[in-house]
């Protein structure tokens, strides 16, 4: 299983190297904390590194390439984003070196280290691709379906493409649309079978030479026209539509490369005679007809789309009004589906269409009627606050610092079993808080062997600032010459066992633990015995051991 997987990764990125005949291409690596789930007992990093290296050894040596990184130097940072190795020849050892060295801890700002990559591959100038591999979703508020077209829009000739590492049809869609919106491919990871077809019709089949286009008689021998509805005007200044010609084989399938295309409500070409597939998308809505062509004639195909626009504007409280960017929003139409952060424009198919916007937790869900050629505006009240954890080693101070600290806010009410349902979580005080639906919760804090609660109630479109005592010291171990540390319950329970709370391989250790009585238990490598040292903990203190 391992083999096959790290097999299709190879797959997916053999199959999309082809592309790199001209410009520059950027690999775009996710070095997350979740690459180090395991499939069969190997870590993602370690199928991903072993798949890099294989395909590294197959490539010209004239192939320019680069790799950027994200998530592999800072936990919880949507800024942690290295141009680790800039596009150019010869780098294929570099990169191999680098992604061994990569050790995934962080976030993923999937849509930032893409357009990071774009921009160091100056889209504006050069043709350019850029190459996905993501086991997990956008996690910064970024939507990749809007960077998709942004790029598409702004490059010469550029395409990103997308392999997904392991995920589910779903999330697979959220992050296809960011290759479909360049023209790129969105490749499954974990689907050897689909992979080795895709192969078998595409890279492995000798392109055939381009037909030679007669001299036209006309300046443009096709012209689509885009309509959102039955009669409406043409989409002339639109500029997110996407037009596509693909020729029709024998047997009537369409290719899989499109003789011409663009981006444009109105788009006109001169492509050579044939029958193709004509296809206007939009947004997730897609429009398709079989078109024969001459040289002598220009052919209008019009897509009536039977579509609207719909604008949301997400807020926590009906009195704000600013949307809230921190929003996921999304427009449910059909069988399918569109969103964004923040304000959300979408184009939706029209009918009966479903609005969910989520902040967090809290939810909600509006049903409307959408009219073809309609735009329609919406508020959705997404009822969320904003609690923002702080802590204190004692009453009066001092305050606890740095990402040891674990915050979550937790279900008031406690199951049967005494257990609550945790509703956010973060490490660290401060920073950008946790949204939860309004409503009385517990604050949970936890800071080493210390942990403490305190009710808190949150009300809609407010911050809620919380700071808990969690009434612990710490005690620090100096022992040289140890092999390992350990701190113990300073009383025997009446089995006569003393609990082992943590320890440490090391000549050095510490523990933060609730004010009472410890041992410090230290043994040593060979014949040395082991040593016994009692500690009184403070809160609010440091107490420093020496064990010689």
């Amino acid at each position: 299983m391992i083999r096959t997987c790290a097999l299709s990764v190879l797959a997916a990125l053999v199959f999309v190297f082809p592309t790199m005949a001209a410009g520059k291409t950027i690999i775009v690596l996710d070095g997350s904390g979740s690459m180090w789930g395991r499939i069969e007992g190997t870590t993602k990093i370690e199928i991903a590194r072993d798949t890099l290296r294989r395909v590294m050894g197959t490539l010209p040596e004239d192939t320019e390439l680069g790799l950027v990184a994200y998530g592999h130097r800072e936990k919880g940072s949507c800024s942690d984003i290295e141009i680790a190795i800039p596009p150019a020849s010869g780098t294929a050892d570099a990169i191999v070196s680098f992604a061994d060295r990569l050790n995934p801890k962080g976030k993923t700002p999937l849509s930032e280290a893409v357009r990071q990559a774009a921009s160091e591959l100056r889209i504006e100038e050069n043709v350019a691709t850029v190459i996905l591999v993501t086991d997990g979703l956008e996690t910064c508020n970024a939507d990749p379906c809007a960077l998709g077209r942004e790029l598409e829009a702004a490059g010469v000739d550029f395409t990103a493409h997308v392999v997904g590492f392991g995920l589910s049809e779903e999330e697979g869609r959220q992050v296809a649309c960011l290759a479909e919106n360049t023209g790129g491919l969105y490749l499954k990871a974990d689907d050897a079978g689909q992979l080795a077809e895709a192969l078998e019709t595409t890279v492995a089949k000798t392109p055939e030479p381009e037909p030679k286009l007669e001299p036209a008689a006309v300046e443009f021998n096709v012209r689509g026209i885009a309509r959102l509805s039955q009669g409406g005007t043409d989409m002339t200044d639109n500029r997110q539509v996407r037009w596509d010609f693909i020729p029709l084989s024998e047997n009537g399938a369409p290719e899989t490369r499109s003789a011409a295309g663009g981006y444009s409500g109105v788009f006109s070409a001169n492509v050579p005679p044939g029958s193709y597939r004509a296809r206007a998308r939009l947004g997730r809505i897609v429009f398709e007809t079989d078109v024969d062509l001459t040289t002598d004639t220009t052919t209008d195909v019009v897509a009536v789309l039977d579509a609207g626009l719909v604008e949301v504007t997400p807020k926590r409280t009906a009195n704000e009004t600013q949307a809230d960017r921190s929003a996921r929003v999304d427009v449910h139409f059909g069988d399918t589906k569109d969103g964004g952060y923040g304000k959300t424009s979408v184009w939706a198919k029209a009918g009966p269409i479903t609005v969910t916007g989520r902040i967090g937790k809290a939810t909600v869900e509006e049903s409307h009627e959408l009219t073809a050629g309609e735009t329609l505006a919406l508020d959705l009240i997404i009822g969320s606050g904003l609690v923002v954890p702080f802590a204190v080693y004692a009453e009066g101070g001092p305050e606890v610092e740095g990402n040891g600290i674990r915050f979550d806010v937790l279900e008031a009410k406690a199951d049967i079993n005494g257990n609550r349902k945790s509703l956010a979580g973060q490490y660290g005080p401060g920073k950008q808080g946790m949204d939860v639906p309004p409503g009385e919760y517990m604050l949970y804090a936890r800071l080493g062997k210390a942990e403490t609660m305190v009710p808190i109630t949150v009300k809609a479109g407010e911050r809620t600032e919380a700071s808990v005592n969690i009434n612990a010291g710490v005690l620090a171990v100096s022992a040289p010459g140890a092999y390992r540390i350990e701190f113990r319950e300073g009383k025997k329970d009446i089995q006569g066992r003393q609990n082992s709370l943590s320890g440490a391989y090391d000549v050095e250790a510490q523990e933060t633990l609730p004010p009472g009585e410890y041992e410090v238990f230290v043994r040593y490598e060979g014949d040395k015995a082991e040593k016994r040292q009692k500690a009184t903990v403070v809160a609010g203190e440091r107490t420093d051991v020496v064990v010689e």
